[in-house]
């Protein structure tokens, strides 16, 4: 007897109607996204359907996910999408969310951007459009991440997560604020503060990642009910930020001011000109 794969019945589900109905057989290299054995594949550019998620539900899938801070934040809501009511929930279950392990420890552990920010990236810029607000979430989830005390640690999230108190006091110690959307400044930020190494960070990270998915989903909520985030003040970089970009400009600089595309805080690293 011969058995099929999920993608292949998924395949002939949408591409063949029944013979009873006098529909015509087509092949499955009339569908544009799947290749000539049947299963389907994402195409570039390609957008797929969001669908209200539970946010501690995605949180805890996060936590209980390895791989690293990517990883966790892109499986847990791409899994979650994927047995959600969306139209497309049979297509975020194809996507190989092990791809994302790449981004963990700021990329490969180079300290750069984190890992729960590339996997927010990554995983907006498959979503169809949110009533316009696809960018807003990115600006305001990176802004979340650079302002807040991570990682969240009230009784009823790290219950919530499938956590324990005892591993906040002993393993986390205390949340800290990254001022910055790079891991490299997160990390030390909280090691200053908690007075842990980078080497002792798995707990604190991984609740970093559970902190981040289940906001994520509470912003792409809020976007699908139609509120507009854009016009919130914590979706903008900071007064600061925006004062630089009065010089350094997109279009236009002051004087031999460089040109500069960005809405990262700018004063974690650039604190004056003559420094």
């Amino acid at each position: 007897m011969m058995t099929i794969n999920r993608r292949q019945a998924l395949t002939q589900i949408i591409g063949i109607s029944t013979a009873a109905a006098g529909a015509t057989l087509m092949g499955t290299s009339a569908f544009a996204a799947t290749d000539e054995a049947g299963n389907y594949k994402l195409e570039l550019g390609e957008k797929l359907k969001y669908f209200p998620l539970d946010a501690m539900a995605t949180a805890k899938v996060a936590y209980e996910t390895g791989g690293g801070c990517m990883h966790q934040v892109f499986h847990s809501m791409v899994h979650m999408l994927s047995l959600s009511d969306s139209a497309d929930a049979a297509k975020f279950a194809s996507i190989p969310t092990a791809l994302a392990g790449y981004g963990a420890a700021g990329i490969a552990g180079q300290g750069t951007v984190c890992g729960n920010n590339n996997a927010t990236g990554m995983l907006v810029n498959i979503l169809g459009d949110i009533n316009g607000q696809n960018s807003a979430v990115i600006g305001s989830l990176f802004r979340y991440y650079e302002n807040t005390e991570l990682p969240l640690s009230s009784d009823e999230f790290v219950a919530g997560i499938g956590s324990t108190a005892e591993k906040t006091k002993d393993e986390v110690v205390t949340s800290s604020v990254a001022n910055s959307i790079l891991c490299h400044s997160s990390i030390s930020n909280w090691s200053r503060a908690s007075g842990r190494t980078f080497a002792q960070k798995g707990e604190r990270c991984k609740r970093l990642s559970a902190s981040i998915a289940y906001h994520l989903v509470e912003l792409l909520n809020r976007a699908y009910a139609g509120e507009d985030l854009s016009a919130l003040p914590e979706s903008k970089p900071s007064e600061e930020a925006q004062a630089c970009k009065s010089c350094h400009g997109v279009d236009a600089t002051m004087g031999s001011g460089a040109s500069v595309k960005a809405d990262m805080e700018c004063t974690t690293c650039h604190t004056g000109h003559f420094n």
